[in-house]
Order: C-alpha cells, then sequence, then structure tokens
C-alpha cells in the first residue's frame, strides 16, 4: 500500500493558524504511524504553493509553526519528499474526476492511477476539509464523457486508521530479495530467469526504485493477459501499448539501433526455458530515479508467458 498526501485538501479552508498549526500536527502523526510500518507518504513538489490560509501560500503558514515543526514539515515539502511527481504514473491528459470535480494533476488522481494499475494506494488528507471522508472514489472517463474505469481510495485522516489499514497492506518490500519473491510469486504471467535479478548484488536498495519495478512488471503481466478467445490483443492491450508503449517518454521501449549494434551481446540471454537456446531482449523497462531497467522477451504472446530477464542496472550505458 502507498500513501499520497491529497493536496486537494488544502484549499484555503483554514481561518486561522492555529487550525492550520493543528492540522499540520495531525498529518505528521499520520507519517510517523506510516514509517512504523515501513511506508512513507508522498506528496507534490506543488504542495508548497498551495494556500491553507486565503492569500497565504503554504511556505509562510509553516514559517508560523513552531521552530522544530517547521523545520520537518518544510524538509517534507522540499527535500526529503519523497515526492509522487518524481514517479507520476498518470499522463496530463488523463481525465479523472471525483465527485464531478476534475482531479488529473493532483495527488487524487495519481493514487487513483497507481490503484488502476493493480498497485494500492491510499490518501492522506489533511482535516478539516472538503475531503473528510471516506472512500473518495475517482472516475477515469473517455474523452467523450463516459465512464472508463472507477475506483474506491481510501482516505486516511487518523493514526487509528493508518494502523488498521496498513496492518492489513500486505507485504512491505524492504530488500532486493523482497522485491525478487514478491514478484516471482505475484505475476503469473511473467516467467523470471533464475538469475534475472542477480545484477541488483550491490545497487543500494531504494524503496522508490522497488516500488517502480513491481508497476512496471504489473503492466507488462496485465499486457500479456490482455487477448482476446482468438488470439489477438483486447481493448485492454490497445490501451496498454498506447499508454505505456508509445511515445517520447514511453515506460517501455526498444533499444535504438546504435545501441542494438554496440550491446549486442549484453542484450543477448539465455533462454530462461529452452537452456540451450538464447533470447534477444533489446525492449526494456524504464526506472528512473535509479536508473534501472528490465529487459524482456518482445512481441508478446497470447500463447507463451512473457520471458523477464535481467533487472538492474542500464546495461546500455556508454
Amino acid at each position: 500500500m502507498q500513501l499520497i498526501a491529497n493536496d486537494l485538501s488544502i484549499h484555503g479552508q483554514f481561518h486561522d493558524i492555529q487550525t492550520f498549526i493543528e492540522s499540520v500536527a495531525k498529518v505528521q502523526a499520520l507519517r510517523r504511524a506510516a514509517r512504523r510500518f515501513g511506508r512513507e507518504v508522498e506528496c507534490s513538489r506543488g504542495l508548497l504553493n498551495v494556500e491553507p490560509l486565503s492569500g497565504i501560500p503554504m511556505s509562510e503558514a509553516v514559517a508560523q509553526l513552531p521552530r522544530d515543526k517547521q523545520r520537518a514539515i518544510m524538509l517534507w515539502l522540499t527535500s526529503s519528499g519523497p515526492f509522487w511527481d518524481d514517479l507520476r504514473q498518470h499522463r496530463p491528459d488523463d481525465y479523472l474526476e471525483c465527485g464531478g470535480e476534475v482531479v488529473t494533476d493532483s495527488g487524487v488522481g495519481e493514487a487513483a492511477i497507481r490503484s488502476l494499475l493493480g498497485v494500492p494506494c491510499g490518501l492522506v488528507s489533511f482535516v478539516p476539509s472538503d475531503w473528510d471522508y471516506t472512500p473518495v472514489r475517482v472516475e477515469h472517463k473517455h474523452g467523450n464523457g463516459s465512464v472508463d474505469r472507477s475506483v474506491a481510495l481510501s482516505n486516511w485522516r487518523t493514526v487509528a486508521q493508518v494502523e488498521a489499514g496498513l496492518a492489513e497492506a500486505g507485504v512491505v518490500l524492504g530488500s532486493w530479495n523482497d522485491v525478487r519473491e514478491h514478484c516471482v510469486s505475484r505475476f503469473e504471467r511473467i516467467r523470471f530467469s533464475q538469475d534475472a535479478f542477480d545484477a541488483l548484488t550491490g545497487v543500494p536498495f531504494a524503496k522508490s526504485s522497488a516500488e517502480r519495478i513491481v508497476v512496471l512488471l504489473d503492466v507488462l503481466n496485465r499486457r500479456a493477459k490482455s487477448f482476446d478467445g482468438t488470439g489477438k490483443p483486447n481493448l485492454q492491450a490497445r490501451r496498454i501499448d498506447r499508454d505505456y508503449f508509445s511515445g517520447a517518454n514511453a515506460l517501455f521501449s526498444d533499444s535504438s539501433d546504435s545501441e542494438k549494434r554496440e550491446f549486442r551481446d549484453r542484450l543477448t540471454f539465455r533462454h530462461p526455458v529452452r537452456n540451450a537456446e538464447s533470447v534477444w531482449c533489446p525492449w526494456h523497462g524504464k526506472e528512473r530515479s535509479s536508473t534501472l531497467r528490465l529487459h524482456f522477451s518482445w512481441p508478446i504472446r497470447h500463447d507463451e508467458s512473457v520471458y523477464v530477464v535481467y533487472v538492474g542496472p542500464k546495461l546500455t550505458k556508454r
């Protein structure tokens, strides 16, 4: 379970600094509770610019807190994060609504898309606010306004809610070995080579990078299941191809022609099933914060698993 601070729950609703200070203290308590379960509350880099009080930006309002509390909240908002913007899963052209309000480009929209991708994600909201309720229902809509998909997000405002929710949330990734065990057991349409994760040995563990790898593998797994009864890619497959396999900033892409020539040996792997054979895997998923890549078989076929043969540092680095 990932947690995202609901930036929309700051909307100029505080009438005095004291009420704002009390609300910040509650959110900080929620963050401490999340850490006890190995989680962090991700925030937006733009949260620093919202107005808790009419005409007063967050930076000025936080300056009214006691010195120690002021420092803790400013570190979160300016440097330590983590920031969901850096691991953003939804696109500017995703049309997301909650109760008739557009929530694209917000923490609510990001939490919705991650959940729709199969990565459970909840919200942490400031209170009092217009968001003092749960669940938060978000609709992903087509351009014509019809509902494509929808999701109900947990929206936590008390320590008890965080503790109860995270106690039921399942696996916490604390090492690369956790990632390997979780992914091998979870993704039924992916076949991993025995040494697929070996290249992560010696790479400093980063939780955000680990979660990104899980997201990438979840997309691959769902793509491998998206065929109709005749073995042709279905509507879900076409949507995945559009959202994640196309465009300049696609999460998955083929290696360039020059990389294929220069690094042909590195992009050739032992076949995970047919040991006497090799498999050519220039197609890869991108984890950008730690410059990690995962290489897999292509094209994706309806009658066999996707073979993931490598997860580790970028192989085509010059």
